[in-house]
């Protein structure tokens, strides 16, 4: 697992071509499926139609589905390694493959819900994530293990919004990577149109994101921003998506500001 460097400390992208501390094989095949399949690529090009085209918002579409989906796959990849213990498929008598296949969905379909609306998009996404997943699932999983897997990535999905529960380390994961992705890319389009709200003015602020273990605790999510507008970023957005998460006690924020040229109000925030 490494980022487009090289450099396997930056845990930025998933490659099904590394070696992993779980199982791979049915992920790797089910991914192959999914990004190439018209509907879902046609869903995540369609949902950002209303996020950033009529309402400024920050990227929903397909980038940011891949940076959601390769950071969960790295952060269930770094908790595996932690031994952190993975309920949602193991209750329901599902195979401990199936773990990183939920987390994989999840993070695919969590934002289709915005091609009816940006508000509550979580509980528009369950339907559409359902019709998607009828057909999918079955290519891979018999008649009683597509309910099982249907339940629990449709949990995920809905519990990346902050005002649902996570009842499984599954939807934990997605919660907290769909935060993960506050990079000044993502908030690229919106500001090149005059967007300057908090969102956007905190994302240009964030230069990168990575992923590593931690020495007290199984991940440290290491952020480098270049002024003080990302705290909004770290503080309102992953924070409170990491509160709830039930992943509280296994992941510790750092973020540094890496800018040497001017007055630095925020130096070093560890969470």
């Amino acid at each position: 697992m490494s980022d487009s460097t090289g450099d396997d400390t930056a845990r930025r992208v998933y490659s099904p071509d590394a070696d992993h501390d779980f199982p791979d094989a049915k992920l790797n095949q089910v991914l192959e499926f999914i990004t190439s399949d018209e509907e879902i690529q046609t869903y995540l090009e369609a949902q950002n139609i209303n996020a950033v085209d009529r309402m400024r918002y920050n990227d929903h579409g397909a980038k940011h589905i891949e940076i959601v989906r390769n950071r969960a796959l790295c952060l269930y990849d770094l908790l595996k390694v932690g031994g952190v213990d993975f309920n949602g498929a193991r209750q329901q008598d599902l195979e401990e493959a199936d773990e990183a296949v939920i987390i994989a969905l999840a993070a695919t379909l969590h934002d289709v819900g915005h091609v009816v609306h940006r508000d509550q998009h979580a509980y528009y996404s369950i339907p559409l994530a359902a019709d998607i997943l009828d057909r999918i699932l079955p290519e891979f999983y018999d008649v009683a293990e597509t309910v099982r897997m249907k339940g629990e990535v449709l949990h995920a999905i809905l519990c990346h919004h902050r005002s649902e529960t996570p009842l499984t380390t599954e939807a934990g994961v997605i919660r907290v990577a769909d935060a993960l992705d506050m990079e000044r890319g993502r908030s690229r389009i919106p500001y090149e149109h005059g967007g300057r709200g908090i969102n956007t003015l905190s994302s240009q602020a964030i230069s990168s994101v990575s992923l590593q273990e931690g020495e007290d605790s199984p991940v440290m999510v290491e952020i480098a921003m270049t002024n003080a507008a990302g705290v909004y970023q770290v503080d309102n957005l992953l924070k409170a998506k990491l509160e709830g998460s039930g992943l509280e006690q296994e992941i510790r924020i750092v973020a540094v500001n890496t800018n040497e040229n001017r007055d630095q109000l925020v130096e070093r925030i560890e969470l």
